[in-house]
């Protein structure tokens, strides 16, 4: 990482961007040096600033897990980011509504969520993770660019906080609800997504590198690299990253999306003003 880069002014930068709902310049057309290295400190940066506001991490979200994204974004591996109590929302139904106002450019995202009921090991394997979790969730993700039409490169969208707005989360079963392989079983499913009646896109668990808790095997190396981040702990929820492509919405459209493979509802969103 250069020298010359003031991460301190770039995290400022970035976060006045998120906090007003304004896009900038990508820092990789504007910064040269400017690498992932680069943009998981000014994204640490900001996570600092927003814990000292009150905001309370309770998780992390992947992004990219869908290789169908990475040529259309120019993104080649998947990237993290931390989730808020500010903006994980625990649905009561099946049903609800989200103001659009607040996002930048937003696309909707349908994903697995997991719980970890105990810590994982810094190399931790398939089974570790497997192991570790005690349920499954589906959940919509409102995500987000605060750079102009969603064009940027990787390093960007991490410095952007993972492009995270925010995770509506539907309700969650046991995982061993989803039988003796739940590993095959989550590859396996069929998701959905519906802008009112006309079908939009169907995707696969196996679009999330290959299956869901492959996604989570992947943080945990990823982090296992990063020593200035903390590794996943008890109690966190992971999203994991889109089954489908991002879709982006409006005022006014009803989403939904129908799941089939496992014992998982489908969530309909409408967005308003």
């Amino acid at each position: 990482m250069p020298s010359e880069l003031d991460l301190d002014a770039l995290a400022q930068e970035m976060k006045a961007a998120q906090d007003s709902v304004q896009q900038i310049e990508p820092f990789s057309n504007r910064i040269q040096g400017f690498d992932l290295s680069s943009a998981y400190q000014v994204a640490s940066r900001i996570h600092h600033a927003r814990t000292s506001e009150g905001a309370i991490p309770i998780g992390r979200k992947i992004g990219f897990t869908n290789p169908e994204m990475w040529s259309i974004y120019g993104v080649r591996e998947p990237i993290w980011a931390y989730v808020y109590d500010t903006t994980v929302i625990q649905l009561e139904s099946l049903q609800t509504k989200c103001p659009i106002i607040g996002f930048a450019e937003p696309k909707l995202e349908p994903e697995i969520i997991f719980h970890f009921c105990s810590d994982l090991p810094d190399n931790a394997d398939l089974a570790d993770v497997v192991n570790a979790i005690d349920w499954v969730a589906h959940g919509f993700e409102i995500v987000q660019s605060h750079f102009p039409g969603w064009r940027f490169q990787a390093p960007d969208t991490v410095a952007d906080s993972g492009l995270h707005g925010k995770l509506l989360m539907g309700p969650s079963i046991p995982l061993e609800k989803l039988g003796s392989n739940p590993v095959e079983a989550l590859e396996s499913i069929s998701l959905t997504l519906l802008r009112g009646d006309k079908l939009i896109e169907t995707g696969i668990g196996s679009n999330v590198l290959g299956n869901p808790f492959a996604a989570i095997v992947h943080l945990v190396s990823v982090l296992g690299k990063q020593l200035d981040h903390a590794p996943l702990r008890a109690g966190e929820i992971v999203t994991t990253g889109t089954v489908t492509t991002a879709q982006s919405v409006k005022a006014g459209e009803t989403w939904r999306s129908e799941i089939s493979g496992a014992d998982l509802a489908g969530l309909t969103v409408e967005f308003a003003h």
